[in-house]
């Protein structure tokens, strides 16, 4: 029976309010904008969450990544990196020891001028282990990767990036071919698939892996590792699988127990929940802004009721003096004020499906609409229709009958 008299009352709304459609129309305009807004910009925001996640995800599995520490002199700080203990005997250690790691990869950097092709690039090579690959999810599209073989016996070969591989052999399978790092000649054993730019804008692809071994001993030609990427058993361990690491390296470097670690290791859980807090903080304070154009929406609605309560006094009166209670004054304006609103909201919600269309195929924007949101940023459309709605429909019910039926 109340859901018959909600539908009745609405209809009654809406045929009143599309007596002046264009007036009508302009009312919602603010709420159209409003409700749209708040869902598009919110959308950006979800969108850019998503692929951050995607990003880190693609970082590597269950991934740990250990750092050497920062050095001291003359009282200058010299920053994270500056001072570096790390040698293959912790990563033995580590390999030998740990029991909530599954895989473990020294890397050494050592990058430099690229030759090949015909062509030069500068790039950055990283010595890794076979298992670095898995650690970090890398594919590979032509060739295949280097394993066991390859790194005892300090071979000269090389995996480029994709972004390698186009500028030295565009349009080709370089597999086989050779390239000199350093002027050490190389042969290229394979070609990894494309990952893309990180949200920092950094090329994923401008990079060349080879064995350790040989990054360390031919192009470094030094005893020390640059870091250290580690893989966690599952993404449950990871907190406990970095205090385990942080014990196990700091007994491989003889530390005091009063001796601060000369190292720091950063877990893909926390970079993740960092860069999700930021995002969910930039998401809200989007929509938030958005919002706005919410109340200016609803001031528009309530001057205009406020308007057509002065027009239709005399309809006021006389429904009162037939037998109309001030109850059925309010309800009726309120009523109005709602159509108009979630009209508004219909219509704004069917314009943030497109705009977000339009985005996602035209623009560098991504965007990911949640239901939550529609439903959210229709339900405050309501919302705002009561809200400002209530104020001319008191006055409209208030009016005395004798006195509207005089209104000229």
């Amino acid at each position: 029976m109340h859901v018959r008299l909600f539908a009745d009352l609405m209809r009654v709304a809406f045929k009143s309010i599309t007596r002046n459609r264009l007036r009508s129309l302009l009312t919602s305009l603010g709420i159209i904008i409003g409700v749209s807004s708040v869902i598009v910009l919110s959308a950006i925001g979800k969108g850019s969450q998503s692929l951050i996640e995607e990003e880190i995800n693609s970082l590597g599995t269950n991934l740990l990544i250990v750092f050497p520490g920062s050095s001291h002199t003359g009282g200058v700080h010299r920053g994270a990196g500056s001072f570096n203990r790390f040698t293959m005997d912790d990563v033995e250690k580590i390999q030998k020891e740990a029991t909530l790691v599954s895989s473990v990869s020294p890397v050494v950097r050592a990058g430099g001028q690229v030759i090949g092709g015909g062509n030069n690039w500068n790039s950055e090579v990283n010595g890794v282990s076979a298992e670095f690959f898995s650690i970090r999810n890398w594919e590979i599209e032509y060739g295949s990767f280097f394993g066991e073989k390859e790194i005892k016996g300090n071979r000269k070969v090389a995996l480029l990036g994709k972004t390698v591989a186009d500028e030295l052999f565009p349009d080709q399978d370089p597999t086989g071919e050779k390239v000199r790092i350093r002027n050490i000649p190389f042969t290229v054993f394979g070609v990894l698939k494309k990952k893309g730019q990180s949200q920092l804008g950094q090329d994923q692809d401008d990079i060349i892996l080879a064995p350790w071994t040989t990054a360390l001993y031919r192009l470094k030609g030094d005893r020390y590792i640059d870091m250290i990427n580690v893989s966690a058993n599952n993404t449950s361990d990871l907190d406990a699988a970095e205090k385990e690491l942080t014990t196990l390296i700091r007994a491989s470097h003889r530390l005091h127990p009063t001796e601060d670690d000369d190292f720091t290791i950063h877990n893909q859980t926390e970079i993740s929940d960092t860069v999700t807090r930021t995002s969910k903080v930039m998401t809200l304070l989007l929509g938030s802004i958005a919002s706005v154009s919410l109340l200016v929406g609803g001031i528009g609605i309530m001057n205009i009721m406020l308007v057509s309560v002065t027009e239709r006094t005399k309809e006021i009166g006389i429904r009162l003096s037939v037998g109309a209670r001030s109850s059925d004054i309010l309800v009726q304006f309120v009523a109005e004020a709602v159509a108009l609103s979630l009209g508004g909201g219909i219509i704004g919600v069917a314009l943030s499906f497109f705009a977000s269309m339009l985005l996602n195929n035209f623009s560098s924007f991504y965007t990911l609409i949640s239901i939550d949101t529609v439903l959210l940023a229709f339900a405050f459309s309501g919302i705002v229709g009561v809200f400002f709605g209530f104020y001319p429909a008191l006055k409209a019910s208030n009016l005395n009958p004798i006195d509207a039926l005089r209104h000229e």
